[in-house]
């Protein structure tokens, strides 16, 4: 759907620079944002380096081994079906903390080794298991303390103050991710799982 959504929108952009007589304008329009989307992409390589470099560091130094010393209670009460001590819960605590430092890019490999483990739990059924819903919402709606890709999207388009959204940020993820769980939760109950 989304798909046609964007092709009428181009077509009609279309017919329209040629019904006023300016097909000039379409091609200007591709050749810039053609060049700001290579513009920002190398922006953009340079800040994700930096930030899997920390995770990496992070994680060489143990400090994921804290966090998930500080998360372990939470995942026990959202997770009760994944032993603590299996590949699973690794994988979703790399993918939490890479969420959380705004990392989408870096938290994606977490996410879908995660899921490689939980449907191993699942003894590979074709039906998705508890935690892996429970994953997939806390995945889509985590909580961004540092949103870091966004912060290096607004320096290369030029912002005077790119951190200012980091409180809004946030905010916002955080109800996300309190709204997600607790849906994850009533549909749970509603439909007699939990």
């Amino acid at each position: 759907m989304i798909n046609l959504i964007w092709l009428l929108l181009i077509v009609v952009g279309i017919l329209v620079a040629a019904f006023r007589g300016q097909p000039e304008i379409i091609t200007d329009t591709v050749l810039h944002a053609a060049n700001l989307g290579v513009k920002y992409s190398f922006d953009l390589i340079g800040l994700m380096t930096f930030w899997l470099g920390i995770m990496r560091l992070g994680e060489k130094a143990g400090l994921v081994n804290i966090l998930a010393k500080i998360i372990k209670p939470i995942t026990k009460v959202l997770f009760p079906s994944v032993p603590p001590d299996h590949p699973a819960m690794g994988a979703i605590l790399l993918n939490i903390s890479a969420n959380a430092l705004g990392l989408g890019n870096a938290a994606t490999p977490f996410g879908l080794k995660a899921m490689q483990e939980l449907h191993i739990l699942n003894n590979k059924s074709d039906e998705a298991s508890d935690a892996m819903i429970t994953f997939l919402a806390i995945n889509t709606s985590c909580i961004v303390i540092v949103p870091a890709t966004i912060i290096g999207v607004r320096v290369a388009a030029g912002s005077l103050n790119p951190t200012e959204i980091v409180g809004t940020t946030l905010f916002a993820t955080l109800v996300g991710m309190v709204l997600a769980l607790t849906a994850d939760k009533l549909f749970r109950v509603f439909t007699g799982k939990g």
